[in-house]
Formats: C-alpha cells, sequence, structure tokens
C-alpha cells in the first residue's frame, strides 16, 4: 500500500447543472444530497464517484454511479485516470471515500461562512492506494459485513418511523382533546373569546389599536358544521386565528424584505433578518440568519419585529412550517418569505398554537387549499385568519403543555437511543473496513 495524490490516481471536473434549472426527466441527476433527483438530459454515461464539494451539511458525500447522469455543479466528477498503471475499483474506492470524508473535508475545506473545497486542493490530498487484488478483497468482506447489518439498519429505521408516528398521535390527541381529562368546573373556551372581543373594543376606544382599522375589517362569517373536521370537547370551542390577535395590521404580518435587500444595508452583525431556516426540520427556532441591519434601518422597519413568544410560519414552499421564537431570544425582523403571528396569551400559549398546527394533517391541508398563487402556493393573511382552530380552555392549554413535554421528552430519548445504535452500527461497518486495510498500514511509503 502507498500513499498518492488524489490527482494521481483520478480525473476530476466540477459538475454543471444547478438544481434550480433542474427538469425531472429519465436520467439520474446527482446532488449533494443524500437522495438522488432526476433530469431529461444526461452528461456522462460511465462508472463514477460523485464528491460533494460545495454544500453546506453534505460536504465530503461521495455517490457511486454506473450509467447515464448529469451531475450538480456543487459536486465533483470522479473517474479513474490511468486503468492500465493503476487500475482503480471504484465501488472500493467508495468505500475509501467513505471513510477517510472527514478527513478529507477537514485537510482540504477553504471559506468560513460558506465551507467548500477546491480542485487543486482536493487534488493535492493522498490516498492510500492498494493493488487491484486487494481492493476487490476488501470490498467483498465489506460488502458481507454490510449484509450482515442491512436487517438491523433496517429494523432501526422502522423503529424511528414508528416514534415520529408516535409524535403525531400525542399532538393529534392534543388537538381533539383527548390527551387530559376534561374538568367540568372550567370556564368554558367561549368565555375567553368574549373577553378578547371586549378587551379589542377597550383598546380601540383607548386609542392603543387602530380602530380606523378594525371597523374597516369586514367580520368574518360564522363558521358552518361543513368546515368543522372534527368534535371537541364541550368547553372547548371552533374559532378562527382572526379571534386570537388584537390587531392584524401588526400581529399578523408578512415581512419586509429577504435576500433582496440592499446589499449596502447588510451587516456583520446587528438585528438578525430570519428566514426560512430559522425553522428546523424538528419545528425549532434554529437562530439561523444571513442577513444583519444596524439599529437605525432596524427602527425603521420596527412594525416588522418579531420578540420571543411570537410564531414564525412559512409563506411559500412547504405551507405552514412554524415554530415559536423562545421567549427569552433578542428581536429579530422577517424576510418576506415569513409570517409572524402574536397571539394573546390570555386566550393561547404559543407552544399550545405550534403544536395544534403541527398535529393536525387538516390544518396543512386546509391553508394548502385555500393558498393562492398559479405557479406555487402562497400564503397570505387573509387565508390564515380564516383558518378554523379549536381552543381549549387556558386551565387545559396548560395541562396539554405540560403533558406534551413529558411525552415529547420520551420521544427525544426513543430516538436519541435509536440513533446512537444506527451509528454503532455504521461504525461497525468502518471498523470492518479499516481492520481489513490494516494488516499493511506499517509499509506505507510515499510515491
Amino acid at each position: 500500500m502507498s500513499l498518492m495524490k488524489i490527482k494521481d490516481l483520478f480525473h476530476f471536473e466540477k459538475g454543471g447543472l444547478q438544481s434550480s434549472k433542474c427538469t425531472p426527466g429519465e436520467f439520474d441527476f446527482i446532488t449533494a444530497a443524500a437522495e438522488w433527483k432526476t433530469h431529461n438530459e444526461f452528461s456522462h454515461e460511465c462508472e463514477a464517484l460523485i464528491f460533494a464539494a460545495a454544500a453546506s451539511g453534505s460536504l465530503g458525500r461521495t455517490h457511486y454511479v454506473n450509467g447515464k447522469f448529469v451531475s450538480s455543479d456543487l459536486c465533483f466528477i470522479i473517474t479513474p485516470k490511468d486503468p492500465v498503471k493503476y487500475p482503480i475499483d471504484l465501488k472500493f474506492y467508495h468505500l475509501i471515500f467513505q471513510a477517510f470524508k472527514d478527513e478529507i473535508v477537514r485537510n482540504t475545506k477553504a471559506g468560513t461562512s460558506k465551507e467548500a473545497i477546491g480542485l487543486t486542493a482536493f487534488g493535492k490530498y493522498e490516498l492510500p492506494y492498494f493493488d487491484i487484488a486487494k481492493q476487490q478483497e476488501v470490498k467483498e468482506q465489506f460488502v458481507t459485513a454490510q449484509e450482515s447489518t442491512i436487517g438491523l439498519d433496517s429494523e432501526l429505521t422502522h423503529q424511528l418511523d414508528l416514534v415520529k408516528q408516535l409524535r403525531q398521535s400525542f399532538l393529534q390527541e392534543a388537538m381533539q382533546g383527548q390527551l387530559v381529562p376534561q374538568d367540568p368546573s372550567e370556564e368554558p373556551a367561549s368565555v375567553l373569546l368574549e373577553k378578547i372581543k371586549a378587551e379589542k373594543e377597550r383598546l380601540v376606544k383607548e386609542k392603543k389599536i387602530n380602530g380606523a382599522t378594525a371597523r374597516k375589517q369586514k367580520p368574518l362569517p360564522p363558521i358552518t358544521k361543513e368546515e368543522i373536521p372534527f368534535d371537541i370537547p364541550e368547553n372547548w370551542v371552533w374559532c378562527k386565528i382572526d379571534s386570537l390577535v388584537f390587531d392584524l395590521n401588526s400581529d399578523l404580518r408578512t415581512g419586509p424584505f429577504g435576500t433582496a435587500l440592499n446589499k449596502s444595508e447588510h451587516k456583520k452583525d446587528g438585528v438578525p433578518v430570519w428566514g426560512i431556516e430559522s425553522i428546523s426540520k424538528s419545528g425549532q427556532f434554529t437562530n439561523s440568519n444571513k442577513i444583519f441591519v444596524d439599529e437605525v434601518k432596524a427602527h425603521e422597519l420596527r412594525s416588522f419585529e418579531v420578540l420571543g413568544g411570537d410564531l414564525i410560519i412559512s409563506r411559500s414552499g412547504t405551507i405552514a412550517e412554524l415554530c415559536m421564537i423562545p421567549f427569552e431570544t433578542k428581536k429579530g425582523l422577517l424576510s418576506t418569505n415569513l409570517m409572524k403571528i402574536s397571539l394573546n396569551h390570555s386566550v393561547m400559549m404559543p407552544e399550545i398554537f405550534c403544536h395544534i398546527i403541527k398535529g393536525s394533517t387538516y390544518i396543512k391541508e386546509s391553508l394548502k387549499e385555500m393558498c393562492s398563487g398559479s405557479t406555487r402556493l402562497f400564503l397570505t393573511q387573509k387565508i390564515l385568519k380564516q383558518l378554523v382552530f379549536p381552543l381549549p380552555p387556558l386551565s387545559e392549554q396548560q395541562r396539554i403543555l405540560a403533558k406534551l413535554d413529558e411525552l415529547m421528552q420520551y420521544c427525544d430519548e426513543l430516538e436519541t437511543s435509536i440513533k446512537e445504535s444506527q451509528q454503532q452500527n455504521e461504525l461497525l461497518l468502518q471498523q470492518v473496513l479499516r481492520e481489513a486495510l490494516e494488516p499493511k498500514e506499517k509499509e506505507v511509503e510515499k510515491v
């Protein structure tokens, strides 16, 4: 075994297709993501490795392909350089790139805010080279070990799906009033709605909210039987989200700008502008943002501030992805692809609002049906404020939240345990590969 530079063993080039220009078709379109897409044209017909060179979160991922394909411009297409002098089994080197992924990335990446691997640095990295017989021998050993772990991995994946279903079941029970016992002595939710109506009228008189705007708003039509998707407890009430906020002009608002903000106003720090990336896949606030503005600009746009306790919800793309801004979070501003919902906390706890939206397939499907736009779905204030929503009594909301916190923690622990088992399974395969290569490591020589 010897160490050789990648450029001496392989020919490599950048892929040529941007994901945004992909047209679904019959050929594989290989990107940095784990899942492949398709395209209506191909650029290569061969056996190759596809290496993710400029993709946040996927840097170093390597795919094996054999056939007609096109590759993302964020990837390198790797093929053998001199099959006669240096025979290459690409399935074996697929294993090598996977085994050395972290080391390759650590030693070749550049950049801070957006890491990437350049062609030159990649070509200079040294990989172990084995004669073709050894390559094929190790590959067969690995495949045998891999086959023995496939069943376990499949079972662990199934277990993760079951935990996901369990979460959804808990959330569904919560939104239908089946998660905690009912208390007949509690003040019914219908009284809460009357209180908020009276409070709105008082605030209009005191000019604390815009009375002219409130008078201009047409009353929403009453909820019909056809709009009610399922039964709820007697002390709950169906309402529209319009009933849960004080002033729609300030409390249910879309962001004023996105990445199109004048670049001269971009700052390295200051007040963050939160976009869709601030909502994690699990529905948690990540405080991730790509843009900052200074306090002067933030003051100009103060009506678009988002504060702790507010909710942010996606308006386009995947509709109704949402999360709550933690109460301790400092202020931020909305990007165009988000909408802010500031609930009246004396009527609806924001945590419960989030749980009910996340737990309801009905609500998300209703929003998609109501959304406008000929080329893509687009959530508007008008649509959102008409959404029919099950409102529990406030004291029951508190009990539901306590129970959900307990159940979600239980699900988190189950997921953590399963994922640790998956990692151990993956490490076992890597160990098999390293042990297969180990006997001749002492004979390493530089080429």
